[in-house]
């Protein structure tokens, strides 16, 4: 169902300074927290002695202390100390790989041996001081497959963002899906529109261009694995040449999309949006976080209670249509890697089955 071995975002910095947090990633619970150096680490959230979860209790000169007999624990998932006991022969827990980058807390789930930092995703945007972010976090109660599905349709903006990004325009004009290895796209390109949507009207505003005149739109969505879905969006006075016009004509930005399974029917929901214009502009960052806000807010009743429907009804068969085409390419990417996975993790099994019967 998850891929393991494979990096995913599981908090922001913000949220383990000076506690512990306590998180599952991929049915994993895991308790993430800083060391003595400030690098973060990221082992199974039960303590050896009874059970007890470590994300309940504290951090102490950079080493985790359950909250329930103080029991200190390392981040290679050893006992270290407990007062007034011997700790040497505790089992060990489960630990894992962990990183900060890009302004967010990295985890992998999986072989802790196979996590290499260099598989992190490259955000161009996120050290440039030509670009501005701003973002969120949502627990969403649905399958993360669902998340990706809608991320890469976004014909559904004219009916569920009415308001706020939607318009006719984006059902009338056909999109074009590519699949280059791991990687899907999903194109749409509007050109000579009557106007922006109220969204984007903001944004024109803020980058100090008139909100009144024609225009051509762009929606380009990037999947890649794990399950990181970046949208390239943004609007231009029409004729200036699109995506392409002039940074003066246009407002470009990168909707970011983080989406980290927690169970089969959760899972978190890292979202923000990157831009390339008035970098230097904390009040318009402060208006694009809080539109964003209510746009994903809009997905989340729609999207749980299509799991519930799905739940409830797990034989019924759903319809593939063209514009589903990005989500669907998007799954095929994401069983095959998953096959691939569990075929390796059964020839290590049988490799060192086949070892131990030598000895």
């Amino acid at each position: 169902m998850f891929l393991k071995n494979a990096w995913y975002v599981a908090c922001k910095p913000e949220e383990i300074e000076g506690k512990p947090l306590g998180r599952k990633v991929c049915n994993e619970a895991i308790v993430f927290y800083r060391q003595a150096d400030g690098s973060p680490a990221a082992v199974e959230d039960f303590c050896p002695h009874r059970g007890a979860p470590l994300s309940l209790g504290y951090v102490s000169d950079g080493k985790l202390v359950c909250g329930y007999h103080g029991l200190e624990m390392g981040c290679d998932g050893k006992a270290i100390a407990m007062p007034g006991q011997r700790v040497r022969g505790f089992p060990c827990i489960k630990s894992y790989a962990a990183d900060e980058r890009h302004g967010f807390i990295w985890v992998w789930p999986g072989d802790k041996e196979q996590a290499d930092p260099a598989l992190i995703p490259d955000l161009h945007w996120a050290n440039n001081p030509e670009w501005a972010y701003g973002g969120g976090y949502y627990h969403v109660r649905c399958d993360y497959r669902l998340m990706v599905d809608n991320l890469m349709d976004l014909t559904h903006e004219t009916y569920v963002h009415s308001g706020s990004i939607g318009q006719k325009e984006i059902d009338e004009t056909p999109c074009v899906t590519k699949v280059d290895g791991d990687h899907v796209t999903v194109s749409r390109f509007m050109n000579d529109l009557p106007e922006a949507p109220p969204f984007w009207k903001m944004a024109l505003r803020g980058h100090g261009l008139p909100d009144d005149q024609r225009v051509d739109r762009w929606q380009v969505c990037h999947f890649t694995p794990p399950t990181h879905v970046m949208i390239e969006v943004g609007v231009a006075l029409a004729g200036q040449g699109g995506k392409d016009a002039p940074a003066d004509r246009k407002v470009y930005a990168v909707v970011v999309d983080f989406i980290t399974p927690e169970t089969e029917t959760s899972h978190h929901y890292f979202w923000g949006m990157a831009r390339h214009f008035r970098p230097q502009d904390p009040a318009l960052t402060r208006a694009i976080r809080e539109g964003q806000s209510k746009v994903f807010g809009e997905d989340l009743q729609m999207l749980e209670r299509q799991q519930l429907n799905i739940s409830q009804w797990p034989d019924r068969k759903l319809l593939m249509l063209n514009i589903d085409a990005g989500g669907m390419q998007s799954r095929k990417v994401i069983e095959r890697l998953l096959t691939a996975e569990r075929s390796a993790a059964a020839d290590r099994l049988s490799a060192a089955s086949t070892a131990e019967m030598a000895q």
